[in-house]
């Protein structure tokens, strides 16, 4: 993880207060801010506190600055077991969700672009654009990628068990844990 810093600790934080999200100092001394091992967290990253992931189920709490940008990835099946199915719901502010479709990512017709210079590492096609109270939900395999609006985001996200170790990402830079995978696009 790049160096990050105080303010950018307290900013994170402040998301979660807009959206009167209530931490315990626990919670907040465990914030995740991944940057993915990319070194530039403030377009390519995601903030996150991880309230409960067990054998049957997660619930995580996730920032997005403004802008900012989780890589695209999937979550695959593994000896027979399903992925991760996970439901994205929208707590504050604006988030666009780009899942994998039939459709080449046509940077025309989409809201968002991905980061400058990143591109080619992001190619999930189907915009949903969800706001406070919406909701979708992720199939397990399914390569997909989100970015805050300009005002950021807050969203929650209700899964079967998470496990980093496993997910696929598409630049082959990424490096969420020791054990990296890459996606072929």
């Amino acid at each position: 993880m790049s160096d990050v810093t105080e303010a950018y600790k307290k900013e994170v934080i402040s998301y979660y207060e807009k959206a009167h999200i209530a931490l315990t100092d626990a919670e907040i001394a465990n914030i995740d801010y991944a940057d993915f091992g990319l070194d530039n967290i403030r377009e390519e990253a995601l903030n996150l506190v991880v309230y409960v992931n067990n054998d049957r189920y997660c619930a995580k709490e996730m920032v997005l600055l403004p802008n900012q940008t989780c890589p695209e990835h999937l979550h695959p099946s593994i000896d027979g077991k399903a992925g991760k199915q996970e439901t994205f719901r929208c707590r504050w502010g604006k988030v666009y969700l780009y899942v994998e479709s039939n459709e080449k990512l046509d940077l025309g017709k989409i809201q968002v672009a991905p980061p400058e210079g990143n591109s080619q590492y992001y190619t999930a096609s189907k915009e949903i654009a969800l706001e406070p109270g919406q909701q979708y939900t992720i199939k397990p395999d399914t390569r997909h990628w989100f970015k805050a609006g300009p005002e950021g985001a807050v969203i929650s996200e209700f899964s079967s068990p998470s496990d980093d170790a496993s997910d696929i990402f598409t630049d082959p830079k990424v490096k969420r844990i020791a054990r990296d995978k890459v996606l072929q696009a």
